[in-house]
């Protein structure tokens, strides 16, 4: 994996996570270079410091892409905007949660992307999705049916710390649209807009969120209610296949990067065994699960686990892993895969040297594994659609 800051796992996520979506070398450069000697201090030390060089790329690209549009010229602000955006949404998911400009840069996030698609004409909409009283928010991208019917659709969860925008600017939802498919990019509770704008924390039992998302997903016309599928990624990994273990309408599933005993990682990590995917990383975990102690926390983990869980998925089941993932060991990507002997088409598929995608949900060499998987789904409900 690229290592812009040496001996800084998570600062390099992010900056790898920014070059393989969209952003531009000199303009990342231009935002690590100021905080080069801060990155050697820790993960947790500097990340204001971090944020500032990085927002100072975003204001300027911003003040750009506004005297572009104000001379008519759309389609350079659009990507300017988009790209000021994917700026300020990775430095901002460096930050504490008790940092007081969090919630303002999340949201300056959303509107940059929003400024983007409204100028570019990009096919993205915001829905809701009903839920206990409440609402999450997703994106929408709408596929054209390659045969004129309803479009199959995947639902796309997060993982810790991801938003519905990182997996916009992952290109995930066009590589999906190519191949006919639509997307519903969600953050879940314990994620994203969910838990920033709205306090909705996370639970082990995400096939509640499914049954939400496959509520709303049943009432779109655009969407073939027979061919409903989810990948999760990261966490994501045990969401989207407990999800499937239990709600019985999803048709498929993908593990992007196995996630098989969050709980037994948790512990591993008090140990200081593998890498954490960002900063303040213990204070980051309580706020995600709503916990008030540690104790609370590791009680909580303990139940996200997928033990006892995959044997019940009965759909095609793919996973995916890093041969090299410094958060997630892979020997949990074959616990996944050797559990889930009632699911009809099971594969496990571990990236290594040297085509690369080795690290976390090979996030070093996303844009192919993101192919691989569209690919695979593409295939998967073309054999539903049209069985022999």
């Amino acid at each position: 994996m690229f290592e812009y800051f040496p001996g800084n796992y998570v600062w390099n996520l992010s900056v790898v996570a920014t070059l393989n979506n969209g952003g531009f070398i000199d303009e990342v450069d231009r935002a690590c270079k100021p905080v080069l000697q801060a990155s050697q201090n820790g993960d947790d030390a500097g990340t204001e410091e971090l944020y500032a060089s990085w927002e100072a790329v975003a204001n300027r690209l911003t003040d750009s892409a506004r005297a572009d549009e104000s001379d008519g010229r759309a389609i350079a602000a659009a990507d300017k905007y988009y790209r000021a955006s994917l700026y300020t949404s990775q430095a901002e998911r460096l930050q504490s949660p008790q940092w007081p400009g969090r919630n303002a840069a999340y949201q300056k996030s959303i509107d940059l992307l929003l400024k983007h698609v409204e100028l570019s004409g990009k096919n993205l909409r915001p829905v809701e999705i009903p839920f206990e009283g409440a609402s999450f928010p997703a994106y929408f991208v709408a596929a054209e049916a390659l045969d004129g019917q309803p479009a199959p659709v995947i639902i796309q969860w997060n993982g810790l710390d991801s938003t519905k925008e990182m997996m916009y600017y992952s290109g995930f939802s066009a590589e999906l649209a190519r191949r006919g498919i639509s997307t519903l990019m969600v953050d879940t509770p314990g994620t994203g807009e969910a838990l920033r704008l709205r306090g909705l924390t996370s639970r082990f039992d995400t096939e509640v969120w499914a049954a939400a998302c496959i509520d709303v997903l049943e009432t779109m016309p655009e969407v073939d209610p027979d061919q409903i599928g989810i990948v999760g990624w990261s966490l994501g990994g045990y969401y989207a296949p407990r999800a499937a273990a239990f709600e019985k309408r999803l048709k498929l599933v993908v593990a992007w990067g196995a996630n098989h005993d969050w709980g037994e990682v948790q512990r591993g990590r008090l140990n200081r065994e593998g890498e954490n995917p960002v900063p303040h990383y213990w204070d980051h975990v309580r706020w995600v699960w709503g916990a008030d102690s540690m104790a609370e926390f590791l009680a909580i983990a303990d139940e996200v686990s997928l033990d006892g869980v995959v044997e019940k998925i009965t759909v095609p089941f793919l996973i995916t892993h890093g041969a090299n993932d410094r958060q997630i060991n892979v020997k949990y990507a074959q616990r996944s895969y050797d559990q889930a002997v009632n699911s009809p088409e099971r594969a496990l598929r571990i990236f290594a040297d040297p085509e690369g995608g080795t690290e976390h949900i090979s996030i070093d060499n996303m844009p192919v594994v993101s192919a691989y998987i569209a690919d695979w789904i593409a295939d998967t409900f073309r054999a539903q659609r049209h069985p022999l």
